[in-house]
């Protein structure tokens, strides 16, 4: 069983709301679906996506990535996880992604231009992850 790899995160934005992204500064959020892509190789691996999902749901505080600002907000919900086993694709994927992206959003360690989509209406993230090769993570 793999550890760690690439994944991505789709999450709803249910008002528009306006958010204190780090570094990044205030950042404004239109309501909406957004995908985030991230990847899991160092310590814990997959771990880390455990960790996501417990700051949406309000069970942890600390603020270490730009999505856990985004994840940590009352009109935000992390809807669905899509996990790519022991791949190295975050870039890539962050680059297909159908969308819009937001400025510098979880790519300050590489050169993309972000690493979180605002998804068009007409998109279904969990149809696009796992046609890229995905698997649902329950």
């Amino acid at each position: 069983m793999a550890t760690g790899g690439t994944y991505v995160l789709e999450i709803d934005v249910s008002t528009t709301t306006r958010i204190q992204v780090g570094a990044l500064g205030a950042i404004a959020f239109e309501a909406g679906t957004y995908a985030y892509v991230g990847s899991a190789f160092g310590p814990g691996g997959f771990a880390r996506v455990d960790r996501h999902r417990e700051l949406a749901r309000g069970e942890r505080d600390a603020r270490h990535w730009h999505v856990d600002y985004l994840l940590g907000q009352p009109e935000t919900s992390l809807e669905a996880v899509v996990t790519f086993p022991d791949a190295d694709r975050e870039c890539e994927l962050a680059a297909a992604l159908p969308g819009e992206p937001v400025a510098g959003f979880g790519a300050s360690d590489c050169g993309c231009e972000a690493h979180l989509i605002a998804v068009p209406d007409d998109r279904d993230v969990l149809e696009w992850a796992t046609a890229a090769g995905g698997t649902v993570d329950d």
